[in-house]
């Protein structure tokens, strides 16, 4: 069995990067409308973490025990973009680094990993409900990766940087797994927890990151208004499509 879940997280979420990849071949077309795949992730992250992650987390764990836990992701994010602004403006003497993008990237990464959580309890049900997890998980990943990789290049990191940085925070999925699989009884049954937290962490960066970005940046206008919510109705269609 292990082998199945660890194949499949696999497949779950390093595969999903096809999106971003895609996206990459046209570099320069890429950066051109960064701006709208900054868009496109702020809608897709407020869609995961409404419709998705926190349902799933109150279902799981019951609201008086998910609603601590969805402030700690946002405050957990708060706290790990000032020590990113610290630590940049401290060793080189300047402030104008991008701290959004390093938190989409954490807040990735504890998507990805209770994804791998989800497969590997998957798994244990039956092999059918492990290949279905997993083709959620593939379908959900892609509209997130697509805006993640968006959110990366807009701030200003190269095509090589934004490959590898994504590549690393989607090892993260067969990280859980192995460690859902390895500590299952214990970690079942915070999985609702868990959740909480990545939607906490998934709201506070397209709110007070993501956003603001489009109302500063020159350009923000109508199309952008679409890509936002093109990015949600992309969680929405594939939530309807492969329901977790």
């Amino acid at each position: 069995m292990f082998l199945e879940i660890l194949g499949a997280s696999l497949v779950g979420s390093v595969f999903a990067l096809v999106g971003g990849v895609l996206l990459l071949w046209k570099e320069q077309l890429a950066r051109r409308f960064s701006l709208t795949l900054v868009s496109f992730a702020a809608g897709s992250l407020i869609a995961a973490a409404f419709l998705e992650l926190i349902p799933e987390s109150i279902n799981e764990a019951g609201y008086a025990a998910a609603a601590p836990f969805l402030m700690v992701g946002i405050f957990a994010v708060f706290i790990f973009e000032k020590f990113l602004n610290w630590y940049h403006c401290h060793d080189q003497g300047k402030c104008d680094y991008h701290s959004f993008s390093g938190a989409v990237l954490f807040g990735d990464s504890i998507h990805n990993f209770i994804d791998g959580i989800a497969i590997a309890l998957s798994f244990t049900v039956s092999v059918p409900a492990g290949i279905a997890t997993t083709v959620a998980v593939f379908f959900h990943e892609v509209p997130q990766e697509i805006g993640d990789f968006g959110v990366l290049l807009h701030a200003g990191y190269t095509r090589s940087r934004v490959l590898l940085l994504n590549f690393l925070t989607a090892l993260t999925t067969p990280l859980g797994a192995i460690i859902g699989f390895l500590l299952l009884p214990w970690i079942a049954p915070v999985t609702g927890l868990l959740l909480a937290f990545a939607a906490g962490s998934f709201l506070y960066i397209a709110i007070s990151d993501l956003l603001p970005e489009l109302r500063h940046k020159p350009g923000a206008d109508l199309g952008h208004m679409f890509a936002l919510f093109l990015g949600i109705a992309a969680i929405v269609a594939v939530g309807l499509l492969f329901p977790e």
